[in-house]
Formats: structure tokens, C-alpha cells, sequence
């Protein structure tokens, strides 16, 4: 019987190892990444069952990369496993498209069973989470997050000036010009009433683009 195909995302590469062993007694795992533009590429390539992905990651954060490959492929199934307990980012990862929801430290008894959840069609919650995330999006209906008002490509900018990168290196991370980075930067900061770059990094840390 052919076994379900796993891609697990995250960038500490002693988690990932140990979680391998854990993947690979019920799973095929077909690949491991480190950061969230190598994860676009590569659940491009392989065209993984199962995507297990961590939320903090470099160049582009978990919540990001899922949106965008839940665009152009509606059938991979998405667990996040991460080490924020925050309602906030369970609920973030769900509109992004996450089909479960692991805190690490639950991963030895939880993960396999969530993976297994998701690819039967179902949603899996950590039960550590399970009422408050029902009790959040009562609280969040009708409230705009201020996140959803950028564009994609804005978060991406985003993300990468608050991980220290500059315009000219963002530029040749996005495949863009300097100029249209810029532009990004600054469209941002009037949007969100910001005066620095100081101020936007702030702003990327408190909504959760990047722990930097």
C-alpha cells in the first residue's frame, strides 16, 4: 500500500531530524526545507499529500508560504507544527489554508494522529487550543487585522526588511527592482501610518511576519 507523501518545513535542523524518525514510521517524508521560499519551490516540485511546516522561518514565514501554495494547489493538506501556543497564530494559520494545528512539544503524541486527521478530510486542533480558537473568531468577526490590508508581495517586503535585509538584497531575493522594493516600503509605511523602518519592523514582529 503506498504511503502517505509528507514535506516537512522548518529551520532548526535538529527539530526536523528528530521529527524524521516520527514521519517516517508511517509516512514516505520526500523532503525537508529549511525556509518558506525553498518550501514554495520544493511542494512545487514534489506535489507533497502532506505539508508539515513550521510558522517562524527565514525569508518567508510559514502563514505566508501557505497562502501561496494553497493558491495554486487547493489539495495539499497543511499541519502547522510550531512552539506558539497564541490563538492568534492558530487562527492565522487557518485562513491561510492549514488543515491542523501541532504545538512541537505535543508533536511525539499528536502528530501522526493529526496528519492522519487531515488527510481523511478533517481539522485537527491541538486540544490545548480547541475552545479558544472557537471563542477568538467570535471575538475577531468583524474586526479587520491590519496584516490583511497589505498585499502579498508587501508582507514579503515586510518580512525581509524586518529580517535585516536590504532593499538591493530584497531585490534580488524577489527577483524585482530596487525601486519597486522601495515602493513596497513606503506604500506600507502611509498605509499603516508608520515613519521609519524602525517602525515597520516593530510592526512585522507584533503581528507575527517574523520573531526577528
Amino acid at each position: 500500500m503506498k504511503r502517505p507523501r509528507v514535506l516537512l518545513a522548518d529551520d532548526h535542523r535538529m527539530v526536523a531530524e528528530g521529527l524524521r524518525g516520527l514521519l517516517e514510521s508511517e509516512f514516505e517524508l520526500v523532503g525537508i526545507v529549511e525556509d518558506g521560499r525553498a518550501l514554495l519551490t520544493t511542494a512545487e516540485n514534489l506535489r507533497p499529500d502532506v505539508i508539515v511546516v513550521d510558522i517562524s522561518m527565514p525569508l518567508l514565514n510559514g502563514i505566508e508560504a501557505v497562502r501561496q501554495i494553497k493558491k495554486t494547489d487547493k489539495n495539499t493538506r497543511v499541519v502547522f507544527l510550531t512552539m506558539h501556543p497564541d490563538v492568534t497564530y492558530a487562527a492565522s494559520a487557518f485562513e491561510a489554508g492549514a488543515s491542523g494545528y501541532v504545538l512541537k512539544h505535543s508533536a511525539p503524541s499528536e502528530l501522526v494522529a493529526a496528519i492522519q486527521s487531515v488527510l481523511k478530510g478533517k481539522t485537527y486542533i491541538t486540544p490545548l487550543l480547541k475552545g479558544e480558537l472557537k471563542h477568538f473568531h467570535k471575538e475577531r468577526t468583524g474586526k479587520q487585522d491590519e496584516l490583511t490590508r497589505l498585499t502579498p508581495r508587501q508582507r514579503e517586503v515586510l518580512q525581509l526588511l524586518a529580517e535585516g535585509n536590504l532593499a538591493k538584497e530584497i531585490a534580488v531575493i524577489l527577483n524585482v527592482s530596487v525601486r519597486t522594493v522601495e515602493f513596497h516600503k513606503y506604500r506600507m509605511m502611509r498605509d499603516l501610518g508608520l515613519k521609519t523602518t524602525a517602525d515597520l519592523v516593530k510592526f512585522a514582529v507584533k503581528h507575527g511576519v517574523t520573531t526577528q
